[in-house]
């Protein structure tokens, strides 16, 4: 609640996007936090932040935990700041505690998780991995033209530490906790999602050519009409979802028309899919019926179609030892769980190409996020931050 003030909308959301004043200002909360804890806190190249408590062994590799504080233009309080706050909440439990683990533990949150600024989504994260080229990330820029290294510098976050490397070595492991954002753990009535992996993710960006024509001289049977079209392909891309029941996803979220009149017959439109699946061979099929569908509307409405894909992300399975001591923490707690699949891209799924992995769910009310209503209950706040400490410690010895 105290990080939710710096943004705070009017709505009860948050809005603190990717290095903007709001976010160094958040971004100061939690470094004074992490020193207030007694960590020691390094940046990297990329404004990744990094927080870690020794462990009794000098050669051990970090335990880690994180996600990210920027969110949405009109984002909630606990998408992604949960993670790093329960992760601030473990250390601080095992200080109260006195307890020392043999390996360190760290918390990290990562730069431009949403991508609302900046493009590519979990840009920290994906950088870290290997999956960016960090000068690339740093060159990105804004709709204002601004450069991701030139707003790092600004705030006061473009560190030193090379991309991806971690004293003493990589993670032995690495944990996310985080509300679902969907409403199956609260339609269970369950406390806790033991998170198996991620859907695959393929996004496109689709072009209709029609021709642009008065709408009232042109008759209905002589247009090449690219709404028409359109429309016939996002009913498509529906259909071809729920083909592919229970895991398969499919979404138009952005249409631009051209002209935009009232009383022009459109003659392009581009418009965004977004298809998502558990196993690659459901992205492959799901792939295949849009072109085969798309080019038979395109052929029956004298209209040209061009496809191209723009974003890849490969579905995700998370390390079975880390989703073992996800579970082996729920079990010992006495919270009832569930095995679940994340619709979701997180921090950890680029995470998890370069260390162990798991993830923990918490139910949001109603499923609702990306949204100033977002919320979740205390209790099962309580509940995801212990399962986090348990699982750990379960690494973390």
């Amino acid at each position: 609640m105290d990080l939710a003030r710096i943004g705070a909308t009017p709505k009860g959301g948050v809005r603190r996007i990717a290095l903007t004043d709001e976010d160094r200002q958040g971004r100061d909360l939690v470094l004074r936090w992490f020193h207030e804890a007694g960590m020691a806190v390094r940046i990297d190249e990329v404004g990744n932040v990094f927080a870690r408590r020794d462990g009794t062994d000098p050669a051990a590799r970090a335990v880690a935990t994180g996600s990210h504080i920027d969110t949405q233009p009109s984002g909630g309080k606990f998408d992604g700041n949960f993670g790093v706050l329960a992760g601030l909440e473990v250390v601080r439990t095992l200080n109260d505690h006195g307890i020392r683990t043999r390996a360190p533990i760290e918390v990290a949150f990562w730069t431009n998780e949403e991508g609302t600024r900046f493009t590519p989504v979990m840009m920290g994260s994906g950088a870290f991995a290997g999956v960016f080229d960090t000068a690339r990330i740093l060159g990105e820029q804004d709709l204002a033209g601004l450069a991701v290294g030139d707003e790092l510098e600004r705030i006061g976050y473009r560190g030193t530490q090379a991309c991806g490397e971690v004293p003493g070595g990589m993670f032995a492991a690495y944990f996310e906790a985080h509300i679902e954002q969907g409403p199956v753990l609260e339609a269970q009535g369950l406390p806790i999602g033991v998170v198996q992996g991620a859907l695959g993710q393929q996004w496109y960006d689709v072009t209709v050519t029609g021709m642009d024509a008065h709408a009232g001289p042109t008759p209905m049977g002589l247009r090449h009409d690219a709404m028409l079209g359109t429309a016939r392909m996002v009913e498509a891309v529906n259909r071809i979802a729920l083909a592919e029941a229970p895991d398969g996803r499919g979404t138009v979220g952005f249409v631009q028309v051209t002209p935009n009149s009232r009383n022009v017959v459109p003659g392009e439109v581009r418009f965004s899919v977004d298809f998502r699946h558990a196993q690659q061979a459901g992205l492959d099929r799901m792939d295949a019926a849009m072109r085969r569908e798309f080019a038979a509307i395109a052929d029956a409405g004298r209209l040209q179609v061009a496809i191209a894909q723009v974003v890849k992300f490969d579905p995700c399975a998370f390390d079975a030892a880390c989703v073992g001591s996800v579970r082996r923490a729920a079990e010992a707690l006495g919270l009832p769980c569930m095995d679940i699949v994340s619709g979701a891209g997180h921090d950890a799924v680029y995470v998890a190409r370069v260390a162990p992995t798991g993830m923990i769910f918490v139910p949001c009310k109603d499923g609702i996020s990306h949204n100033e209503i977002e919320d979740a209950l205390p209790e099962h706040i309580a509940a995801g931050a212990n399962v986090l400490l348990h699982a750990m410690l379960d690494r973390a010895a």
